[in-house]
């Protein structure tokens, strides 16, 4: 049996090797994936072109421009006269954004009154347009505190001169410090790249898989290979064992590449990301299989291995968190073992996961591998028999 395995194994690592369309998935798609969502899809917003829309102008409308410019996130690029300029910014996206100081800022200010300063944003993009809020936010609310700082020390000179004497005035002060965990410098790329690995690994071993076993379909060997002394359960096991290793090819290549060339953390366990790489192989290959019963030509295999991707693709957490979907396309997620693999991988990289947190969804991958692995081998028993 070692021996007639072995053969086939050789075999198919030859095929594979020797095949340009083969020797194109093994190199080309990790290499692509990871370049774009390494350079080229890029959520972060260092700095935006913001205009600048004083109504005001006073020392203190300029001095909040100052905090503005001086924040490190915003550009002033435009400072419109009139509505129809500042509409006319917005709608030909020269500027992401309009801040707008309304008349009557500094005197409202100056009397303790409340005041707004209007951020009108481009919503096309929703998070480039949820990033720029966040930030204006952040420099008005910076500014807020300072001019409440200065309006209570001009309180306290007022209430020193009248008294004739040191006047002491209570000052409640409330500071928010933040620290972000896991991804402190907010990288989307430190969040994308991880989820590149359980791209690449799905569609190469899935469609590798279906068309190693279509080929020989569709040029006609597969009845000359029933004919010979191997067994079913021997050819089932030299057509995926090979694309183990490819999966794990794939994924010390990607990682390799993210940590040289994207500085992505990884903060968890080597071992941990391959056994559970393993287990979710077990999907992965079994769905293969499945696709080979249902397909006689490559072609075929090709667009059925698209139709199962996209859905776990689109339903993996890996562009949109799954908490934002609807409740019932929450619940269906359930049922996608990528979803589990895209949360373990992300966990060891970023979080530094172990077993003891991620064995929820190592159990539930070698559930979905169990079963869908065994009911493509004896799909494909039956028709070998």
């Amino acid at each position: 049996m070692r021996q007639r395995l072995r053969s086939i194994i050789r075999k198919e690592f030859i095929q594979a090797l020797r095949d340009p369309r083969m020797r194109g998935m093994l190199l080309i798609p990790p290499l692509m994936q990871l370049l774009i969502f390494g350079y080229a899809v890029n959520l972060d917003v260092d700095t935006a072109r913001i205009a600048w829309m004083d109504q005001d102008n006073t020392p203190q409308s300029r001095d909040l421009r100052a905090a503005f410019e001086g924040s490190g996130h915003f550009t002033i690029g435009a400072t419109p006269a009139d509505e129809h300029q500042m509409q006319s910014l917005l709608d030909h996206g020269q500027v992401d954004g309009v801040i707008r100081v309304l008349p009557g800022f500094a005197r409202d200010v100056a009397r303790g009154r409340a005041t707004s300063v209007q951020v009108l944003l481009d919503g096309t993009n929703s998070n480039t347009a949820s990033l720029i809020s966040g930030y204006a936010s952040q420099v008005i609310g910076a500014y807020s505190q300072e001019a409440s700082g200065e309006a209570q020390r001009a309180r306290m000179v007022g209430g020193t001169l009248n008294a004739g004497g040191p006047v002491s005035i209570p000052m409640p002060q409330v500071v928010a410090r933040s620290r972000v965990w896991y991804n402190p410098d907010l990288k989307s790329r430190n969040y994308f790249i991880p989820g590149v690995v359980v791209n690449i690994i799905t569609i190469v071993t899935l469609s590798l898989t279906a068309m190693a076993i279509v080929r020989e379909k569709e040029i006609g060997t597969m009845e000359q290979l029933m004919v010979t002394p191997i067994r079913p359960v021997e050819l089932i096991l030299g057509k995926t064992l090979p694309f183990v290793l490819v999966g794990y090819w794939d994924l010390i290549l990607v990682t390799a590449a993210a940590m040289l060339i994207f500085h992505v953390p990884f903060n968890g366990s080597f071992l941990l990301l391959m056994f559970a790489a393993f287990v979710f192989l077990l999907t992965t290959l079994g769905a293969g299989l499945f696709i080979s019963t249902i397909s006689r030509t490559q072609q075929q295999a090709m667009m059925a291995t698209t139709l199962f991707f996209q859905p776990f693709f689109m339903l993996s957490g890996f562009s949109f968190p799954i908490r934002n979907m609807p409740e019932g396309v929450q619940w269906l997620t359930y049922a996608n073992p990528v979803r589990y693999f895209m949360e373990i991988v992300r966990g060891v990289f970023l979080q530094g996961a172990g077993i003891d947190t991620l064995w929820p969804q190592i159990a539930a991958l070698a559930v979905f591998g169990v079963v869908i692995l065994g009911l493509s081998v004896n799909r494909f028993h039956k028709q070998l028999e």
